[in-house]
């Protein structure tokens, strides 16, 4: 076999390699890591692109200027671009941006003025309402213009049968009609549109108060900040307890239950039997972010009011398409306004849609084979005196709440987050996996989830201490286990021995 199946790959390159769409980029070194989150400009040098919610793409660049320079544009002005026209609205009614530009293109263009604390807060809106322009549209843009040379080249689907295809592939998956699903240029956006359409049926209904049941991923939880005035925080998505006492009180207050199963990063399951019990009791609505799971390991139609899936991690593979979708299910009577859910998604490039159409077609198959893989690694991180503490699916707090959803016994979710005996930096810059956010991926992908997701906690004696309450480890690995041969991946982490 290959000696060097895993390589080092140099920081700032794309992941996927040499992928000009790739949707995460590498950070080989803890430093890397830390010289990102710090913004030095030596890092900044290095990395172009990455996530696109988060790092603005080189075309969008690129873009941005040539519109500046198209439509006359003073230097006052900073020019962001957003995936429609109706974005523009969104971000203008939210900041009172009265700086909208008349423009004959099909996104959205707005202005915001230079050195104020205003764009800051226009950037993160728009990373946590996912109304990010594609990066495909932007090189067909520059392309049409004569500004860049070519086109990357990818396999796709036909542009007739794309959308049809994902979206017949995830009804099917959800066992659900296809009028039931609606997708989003991102996980992110389809969340932001559920919560804006749950915020309006149920402020009739005097429900003003949104649960997040769990540490959920941190856009999650400003997405729900911005659009709620009350929400409430259960970080032990184990004690539902607390839950239950909450909702005797105040359960006639809640619009709905939002969480993920199992959770980012530590894989925890609720029960959902009894949640879904307290759900029914207090008539309120549940919805689960599926992305972990996928409909392919746990079979969730019996509990969730609505599903929320990133298209991005397992359904792409490949990390190099943003996308997401609302499923709603249709046994719940939300299904029936699928109109107050989906008005709020912003339209899907077509080029996007076809290169997923390509590669969700594998999606069961990749979700099986990554499962396979995720069992055998734990069996032998088992084994290793190095690893301090694994998180999984199947672990002895998770195994029966996990199992009471399993499709086969071949369900895994295709994640494991460790910590170690050893130096975390002397762990992660050795080994030669590909280093960088996202998950989902069909090579295996690492990441210092916590330096990543949540450096403010971890600058901080508050932080620390609040990261330790909530049972957040701070030199915590998240693994995206890959479908290479199992062996291969065994192999590279035998390195650390």
């Amino acid at each position: 076999m290959n000696q060097n199946y895993f390589n080092h790959i140099e920081c700032g390159q794309t992941l996927p390699v040499n992928n000009v769409h790739a949707v995460s980029v590498s950070m080989p070194h803890i430093q890397d890591v830390v010289d990102y989150e710090e913004q030095t400009p030596e890092i900044c040098e290095k990395i172009k692109s990455g996530y696109p919610r988060f790092i603005l793409h080189p075309y969008l660049k690129q873009l941005g200027l040539y519109i500046k320079n198209k439509y006359s544009i003073c230097d006052d002005y900073e020019v962001v671009l957003l995936s429609s026209k109706k974005a523009v609205e969104l971000i203008s009614d939210k900041y009172f941006i009265h700086n909208k530009v008349e423009v004959n293109e099909e996104f959205g263009v707005i202005l915001v003025q230079k050195g104020t604390s205003q764009l800051q807060k226009v950037l993160m809106y728009i990373q946590h309402v996912g109304c990010n322009l594609s990066s495909r549209l932007a090189e067909k843009y520059l392309f049409d213009v004569g500004l860049i040379d070519t086109i990357h080249e990818e396999e796709v689907e036909e542009k007739d049968l794309a959308k049809d295809i994902i979206i017949d592939t995830l009804a099917n998956a959800y066992n659900q009609p296809k009028q039931n699903v609606c997708l989003a240029p991102s996980g992110m956006n389809a969340i932001y549109s559920v919560v804006r359409g749950l915020n309006s049926i149920q402020n009739h209904n005097g429900r003003t108060v949104l649960v997040q049941f769990g540490w959920l991923y941190l856009d999650t939880m400003n997405i729900v900040n911005h659009h709620y005035n009350q929400s409430k925080i259960f970080p032990d998505i184990l004690n539902l307890d607390l839950l239950e006492d909450y909702l005797k009180i105040d359960g006639n207050k809640v619009s709905a239950i939002i969480t993920e199963i199992p959770t980012n990063p530590l894989l925890k399951t609720v029960d959902i039997k009894r949640l879904r019990a307290l759900c029914d009791e207090y008539n309120i609505p549940l919805v689960i972010d599926t992305t972990f799971a996928t409909p392919f390991n746990l079979n969730l139609e019996d509990y969730a009011d609505i599903f929320v899936e990133s298209l991005t991690k397992f359904a792409c593979g490949n990390a190099d398409v943003l996308m997401g979708a609302i499923i709603l299910n249709k046994r719940h009577n939300l299904s029936h306004m699928s109109v107050e859910f989906f008005k709020h998604c912003d339209p899907v490039y077509i080029k996007d849609m076809q290169r997923l159409a390509l590669q969700i077609k594998g999606y069961e198959t990749r979700v099986k084979k990554i499962s396979s893989n995720t069992k055998q690694l734990v069996e032998y991180f088992k084994t290793c005196p190095y690893i301090e503490h694994i998180y999984y699916c199947l672990n002895d707090e998770n195994k029966d709440n996990y199992a009471q959803t399993m499709r086969d016994d071949n369900s895994l979710t295709g994640i494991v987050s460790v910590t170690f005996n050893k130096e975390f930096k002397e762990v992660y810059d050795r080994l030669n996996f590909a280093k960088g956010p996202s998950l989902g991926t069909e090579f295996t992908l690492l990441m210092p989830y916590t330096y990543l997701a949540h450096w403010d906690l971890i600058i901080s004696e508050e932080g620390n201490r609040f990261l330790e309450e909530i049972g957040l480890p701070i030199d915590l690995l998240r693994i995206s286990v890959g479908t290479e041969p199992i062996e291969e991946i065994i192999k590279e982490f035998d390195r650390i021995k």
